[in-house]
């Protein structure tokens, strides 16, 4: 039997090589998947504390569904459903086209609409909680509505929001290992494809939790820097 230390080596005797690769995807897909759903959150943000009722009707419904869903079958829909969709539209086109979506693909998007409804229910939170009169001071000194979001509002948003916003990176960041359901090789597939060859899924599947714990704490680190960034730039102005 190989000692752990030769399973866990880089190299054709170990799953270093995997591990480590799967540790890549795993933060690609968080890292490509955090502004996708900020933006999105922040522009449903926009959508429910809008005049329009419309507005507000669709940003209720989209954030409804999507923070009502699990993740997982969120995950489903995009993978299987809007494969199916987009076959059924290039088809018409193409009859005999075979159309499939990458599990990374899908991944990004079924986590991006899951953060951005949540993000955009932080987002409008942090809207609530900044004075109309911040609004009004930046139209008297003859700011238009968007230099007054872009210079006044957006700063005062980002310092406020941060809190919420750093403890949904962290839930985005083990949401990533719901994509291996879908064959994505990130942190878990690659320790499950370890655990049934080796026959030692207690060892690889706590690895696998070290290194999620190793992640987070990292994060953790990178937020700090981040908010007392944010502190002395509020500080500043």
């Amino acid at each position: 039997m190989q000692s752990a230390w030769t399973l866990l080596s880089f190299g054709p005797d170990g799953w270093g090589d995997d591990l480590a690769h799967g540790v890549l995807v795993t933060v690609s897909l968080a890292l490509v998947t955090l502004p996708l759903g900020l933006l999105i959150g922040f522009l449903v943000a926009l959508a429910k504390q809008s005049g329009e009722p419309s507005m507000r009707l669709a940003g209720n419904i989209y954030t409804t569904i999507f923070r009502g869903l699990p993740e997982l079958l969120t995950l489903f829909l995009v993978f299987y459903g809007a494969q199916i969709g987009i076959q059924q539209v290039v088809r018409l086109v193409r009859p005999d086209a075979v159309v499939e979506i990458n599990s990374f693909v899908a991944g990004m998007v079924a986590l991006g609409v899951v953060f951005s409804s949540y993000a955009s229910e932080v987002f409008l939170s942090a809207f609530r909680a900044i004075p109309r009169g911040q609004y009004e001071g930046g139209y008297s000194v003859g700011l238009s509505p968007r230099q007054t979001m872009r210079l006044v509002i957006l700063p005062q948003l980002v310092r406020i929001a941060l809190p919420g916003l750093s403890n949904l990176w962290l839930i985005l960041l083990k949401d990533t290992a719901l994509v291996s359901a879908v064959g994505l090789t990130d942190i878990v597939r690659q320790s499950s494809i370890a655990a049934r060859v080796t026959k030692q899924a207690f060892m690889f599947f706590g690895v696998a939790c070290l290194i999620y714990l190793a992640l987070a704490i990292i994060s953790s680190f990178g937020i700090g820097a981040i908010e007392r960034w944010v502190g002395k730039r509020a500080a500043q102005r």
